[in-house]
């Protein structure tokens, strides 16, 4: 055998060996920081595969896992009857996410380029990108329909935070049956107070579907205030319905509509209590958390809305009663955008 040919032999044995090595490290450190973690207080996260479908696996709840270590903000999964148990990490990364009908849609955040940037992604059942689109600012709510025919999502272009007045969003509708695509609910025609209405101030956020999946609720504000709008697809209008609602949820049943709302004497910074709206008598009931709630609550059931609050990793979820009976409850913590299928 040739000195040369001998030399290449021993290079690759030597870069083989170094793969190897470095694999070993990567899962060593990978144990080490979920053992870490674990010995902390944090949940146990193994690496495993999730459907959306409601009929698998059993009652579950799917949510954006902030437990400090290697699946940071990676989609999750635990039994409902456990949420505090081991979770199952996706491998899919999402800032925010929420799952129906066998559909989900992620906000990620993209990488690299010339500048980071964000995009919606549909996905199946198993996780599989369906469709990407770019979205023109900071991701910060997302929407399924009940049936998964729809997705909507709300971006921050200008601005981060809800709490003020200085603050810019773009809500987008995408229908997956047709593929259509209305980038901005502000192309919808506005009907206030029972006239067509225009303003360059109108912003939108906080889409929630109806259970027929031809229209939704969603929050408008112009002039300083906030308005409950009620959208419909087809016509492809908005008309207000009453104000101080923003982040409507609809209720399984159709008749209630969870929110926050603004009350008066609270600070700039946390200024929303939730309430409950009867749509039929216009009825509102305020619930019995009595922090400031910055989210667009998740039914759990009939019964029970589920919301996130910060935690000592960005996020802890709660659930809370929906009559305004009961008191708040942690859910599990190190969790955000949860979505539950059973």
């Amino acid at each position: 055998m040739s000195l040369r040919r001998r030399i290449l032999i021993l290079a690759a044995v030597v870069c083989v060996l170094a793969v190897v090595a470095g694999l070993s490290f990567l899962r060593a450190a990978d144990r080490a920081e979920q053992k870490n973690h674990a010995q902390a207080g944090g949940p146990e996260i193994t690496r495993g595969a999730l459907s959306l479908n409601p009929g698998d696996a059993g009652p579950r709840i799917l949510f954006r896992n902030m437990a400090w270590g290697p699946h940071r903000d990676e989609l999750a999964s635990v039994p409902a009857s456990a949420p505090e148990g081991a979770r199952t990490a996706s491998g899919v990364s999402c800032l925010r996410f929420h799952s129906a009908g066998g559909t989900g849609v992620c906000l990620q955040a993209v990488k690299g380029g010339v500048q980071d940037g964000y995009r919606a992604v549909v996905l199946d059942a198993r996780l599989k990108e369906v469709s990407a689109h770019p979205l023109a600012g900071i991701p910060t709510r997302a929407r399924v329909s009940p049936g998964g025919h729809l997705a909507a999502w709300t971006v921050f272009v200008g601005g981060d935070s809800y709490a003020g007045t200085n603050f810019s969003t773009r809500t987008s509708v995408l229908d997956l049956r047709t593929g259509r695509l209305d980038a901005s609910l502000e192309d919808f025609t506005i009907l206030k107070d029972g006239k067509e209405y225009r303003n360059a101030d109108v912003n939108f956020w906080g889409v929630t579907f109806t259970a027929d999946e031809q229209a939704f609720y969603a929050t408008m504000a112009t002039g300083g205030r906030t308005h409950l709008v009620r959208g419909d697809l087809t016509a492809r209008t908005v008309t207000t319905l009453r104000e101080n609602v923003e982040c409507p949820s609809l209720a399984p049943d159709g008749k209630r509509l969870v929110f926050k709302k603004r009350v008066e004497g609270l600070p700039a910074e946390a200024p929303w209590r939730l309430y409950a709206l009867d749509l039929a008598s216009g009825a509102q009931t305020p619930l019995a958390e009595e922090r400031s709630v910055d989210d667009q609550v998740v039914w759990l059931d009939e019964r029970t809305v589920a919301y996130s609050l910060p935690g000592d990793f960005g996020a802890d979820l709660y659930t809370v009663p929906a009559d305004g009976s009961g008191a708040p409850v942690r859910l599990m913590a190190s969790a955000l955008a949860p979505a539950f299928l059973g």
